[in-house]
């Protein structure tokens, strides 16, 4: 039950598990046409022939309420499996861009892009915590957002001290995922932005080169990435580091 039934029973609280979920208020909006949004939110439906879980997103519009089929979801949590639809619903590109997302508005320009900002979390992303999950499943152990090298100030997402391997899983806008359909380049205030993940590609290029030079296996993860097929690629690196020479550049 706890992995689908919510216990919010106000609808303040209501709105702020869906928000949470998406990563901010400013995140759940889908473009009706005629200039017109709505503000959505995901339903999660349980079938009690199957205990499947499946996720819906509904929003009104003049007194009716749509409703999308997004997926199924199989977290152990009511917040995991809302958070994971969310995800979905982005990657199916079901939502629009509102104009205070950090796609199309200037920075902190507003206190909408403010709060959006803030919902874009450095560390427990959902892709991390999925790819963590899997990686537990395999029977690996590792640190969370550690400095692979004390002396040098880059944090991993994970990090396997022993065989010396630092896994970074980044989000697919911020650090230019090279496939279009998940980098979409901002269409206002483009300049900012651009130079914004270029300037992130650059530093991320640097911490890999760094780390490898102190000895380190750097793998790179993107956000869209299959979990499962992932966390088998990182355990083959893993467990293979005693006997494979170190890596001098980043393993996607």
């Amino acid at each position: 039950m706890r992995a689908w039934k919510g216990r919010a029973r106000t609808r303040q609280g209501r709105s702020a598990e869906q928000d949470r979920a998406a990563g901010g208020h400013e995140l759940r909006y889908v473009e009706l046409g005629d200039g017109r949004r709505a503000c959505a939110s995901i339903e999660l439906k349980v079938y009690a022939k199957t205990r499947r879980i499946r996720a819906y997103l509904r929003w009104s519009d003049k007194g009716k309420s749509p409703a999308v089929y997004v997926g199924e979801v199989d977290c152990d949590t009511r917040a995991e499996n809302l958070a994971a639809a969310w995800q979905a619903v982005k990657d199916k590109g079901l939502l629009g861009a509102p104009s205070s997302s950090p796609i199309e508005a200037s920075w902190a320009s507003t206190p909408a892009v403010r709060q959006v900002m803030k919902g874009n979390r450095s560390r427990d992303t959902v892709p991390e915590r999925r790819l963590r999950s899997a990686i537990h499943a395999l029977g690996l152990r590792y640190r969370v957002a550690r400095r692979p090298v004390a002396e040098l100030r880059r944090t991993a997402d994970l990090v396997f001290s022993k065989a010396k391997v630092a896994v970074f899983v980044d989000g697919c806008y911020w650090h230019g995922c090279p496939e279009a359909t998940h980098y979409r380049p901002s269409q206002k205030n483009s300049d900012f932005w651009r130079q914004k993940i270029t300037t992130n590609q650059q530093r991320d290029r640097e911490t890999s080169r760094l780390l490898c030079e102190a000895g380190w296996t750097v793998i790179r993860v993107w956000e869209h990435e299959d979990v499962y097929a992932a966390a088998a690629r990182i355990a083959e690196v893993v467990r293979g580091a005693s006997y494979q020479p170190v890596s001098r550049s980043p393993v996607r």
